[in-house]
């Protein structure tokens, strides 16, 4: 398979261009649909006009179909898909930029996807569906899964299925609530998760901000110290990666603390933990929820992230060495590639 993909490269170097290009307009349509022809044109940043020719095509070949309230995938088209995505990660590159960010990044195993979260609202639908198979391929009858907010996550949930894997596991909220839609908070998708699975759920019901003399208190009631000994025992955690200055800014820091943390130099965030460009802990939120200790402690630890602008804080929080497994996407690993040429150029 490599070989003939190498000579299709040098041969026709144009086909793997038209493949990719109906590869991702077809990945929009599965991901947003059903998704109208302004709507998609604008997720993938080009021009009705440019794209009405293509869509035509993939009508008359059966991989598309068009109704009034939009386009979406056939059977047909979405079998294509499964079969392309089996050939997808050698065809466009995405094993070798995977390689390449497993030796940068020390990462045991890394997964790059199509796409770039910042620019293509179906990115992050391709990381969560991808998440969802990981999870599958690594969970344990009676795990303790843990699991953390976010819109990453969220997606992960909505591609979860029921399986003989997930008996008897119980998914449990990382931390608590973050004050933004309750969709995106932990224990919502912790439910989910449950629900979508066939496993079991715990809710951990406090706030994400807390002072230091609530923590201790919130920290003696029953129902929070029941979650707390569940936590210390996940063997599966999976989590999203924050940009550090964007985190602190949705949990509403003050102008000062943003100050203070820009100062720091905050790239990246994860489980509270705020982190410098050398992968440093700068400061550190008095929360409930799991610790970086207890992740370090976890088998399975599946980091998800994606976007050309997340590429610092991946790098950031990959320092850590503690994950086994990082997915993200073409637009962050091309990002981060460059980030280490740079870097190495400098030294």
């Amino acid at each position: 398979m490599r070989t003939l993909l190498n000579i299709q490269n040098k041969l026709v170097p144009d086909l793997v261009q038209v493949l990719r290009k109906r590869y991702d307009l077809m990945q929009s349509i599965r991901h947003l649909q059903p998704v109208g022809r302004r709507a998609l044109a604008q997720n993938l940043q080009t021009t009705e006009r440019i794209l009405r020719s293509e869509v035509e095509l993939l009508k008359d070949m059966g991989l598309i179909h068009v109704s009034p309230i939009g386009m979406s995938c056939t059977e047909e088209g979405i079998h294509l898909l499964k079969e392309m995505d089996s050939m997808a990660d050698e065809l466009f590159g995405f094993n070798d930029l995977a390689l390449q960010l497993q030796h940068i990044l020390h990462i045991p195993k890394v997964i790059v996807v199509a796409g770039d979260v910042d620019v293509s609202e179906w990115g992050k639908k391709e990381l969560g569906r991808v998440g969802a198979r990981i999870l599958k391929q690594v969970v344990q009858e009676g795990d303790v899964v843990a699991v953390t907010g976010g819109s990453t996550i969220v997606s992960v949930a909505e591609h979860v299925t029921p399986s003989s894997h997930f008996r008897d596991v119980q998914f449990v909220p990382a931390r608590g609530g973050l004050g933004e839609k309750v969709e995106m908070q932990a224990n919502t998708i912790a439910s989910s998760l449950a629900a979508k699975s066939g496993g079991t759920y715990h809710l951990l019901h406090v706030p994400d901000r807390l002072s230091p003399d609530v923590v201790q208190s919130l920290l003696g009631e029953a129902q929070v110290a029941e979650v707390m000994q569940l936590l210390h025992k996940a063997r599966v955690v999976i989590h999203g990666i924050g940009d550090g200055m964007a985190m602190a800014m949705r949990r509403k820091y003050t102008e000062e603390e943003l100050e203070v943390l820009r100062e720091l130099g905050a790239v990246g965030e994860a489980f509270g933990y705020y982190f410098n460009a050398a992968g440093e802990t700068i400061y550190k939120m008095p929360t409930i929820g799991l610790s970086l200790e207890d992740v370090k402690r976890a088998d399975v630890v599946l980091s998800l992230g994606g976007g050309s602008s997340k590429a610092k804080a991946i790098m950031a929080f990959a320092k850590q060495a503690c994950q086994t497994v990082l997915i993200t996407d073409e637009g962050a690993a091309r990002a981060i590639l460059e980030e280490h040429r740079q870097s190495s150029a400098t030294i």
